[in-house]
């Protein structure tokens, strides 16, 4: 089982790298596009601007590599904080910029009255019916987040969690073999192993 965390210069690659080889699973950190094709799962972790992402992963070449593996063959992948935001249509931080279109949506700014921005800190993810990246994780549990910006999926079947600061929004999204959370796994203590370890479970399945 070995998972490709990709490495294009917006992560926290250490902490996720310790994380999933603590969760059992061989890891590649890679700056390399061709490294995709040795990959069981991927790993699309994030922090920072989406324009600024979504140019690195282009100009490193990662756009049509990602879309062959996850699209085309069903590579796994979990996109974490920016990761995640990533995956919709579209995102509006700083300008208008495309994103890899694997989850139909639009990524926006929190809007929030008499609440801190950034949100920063451990809230509760919520979730209405169990589901494989959730499994053994209790409904309520916290986990650990960094962020400005929020996904607003366009089908509410993409949904798989919400977290309420000020408002809710949607903390854990899913299409298919495609999965996102806004929160970070990987700084999220026991429960955070618990969900990589269920996305590592799932990708070896397929």
């Amino acid at each position: 089982m070995t998972t490709l965390v990709i490495d294009y210069g917006m992560g926290n690659l250490a902490s996720v790298r310790r994380a999933l080889e603590e969760c059992g699973s061989d890891v590649i950190v890679s700056k390399d596009a061709d490294d995709i094709e040795d990959a069981n799962a991927i790993i699309l972790p994030g922090v920072g601007a989406f324009s600024e992402g979504m140019q690195r992963l282009h100009d490193m070449g990662w756009g049509k590599a990602l879309t062959k593996a996850v699209l085309e063959e069903k590579t796994p992948i979990l996109g974490i904080c920016l990761g995640m935001q990533l995956l919709a249509d579209w995102g509006y931080e700083h300008n208008k910029t495309k994103g890899l279109g694997y989850i139909a949506g639009e990524v926006v700014k929190l809007e929030l009255q008499n609440t801190r921005i950034p949100h920063i800190g451990w809230n509760e993810v919520s979730y209405k019916e169990e589901n494989l990246l959730l499994e053994h994780i209790s409904n309520g549990t916290d986990f650990y987040f960094v962020h400005s910006y929020h996904f607003i999926p366009q089908n509410q079947e993409a949904i798989l969690g919400t977290t309420t600061h000020g408002f809710e929004f949607v903390s854990i999204v899913q299409n298919n073999n495609i999965f996102g959370t806004q929160f970070h796994p990987e700084k999220s203590s026991k429960n955070g192993f618990v969900l990589l370890r269920n996305f590592l479970k799932f990708s070896e399945s397929c």
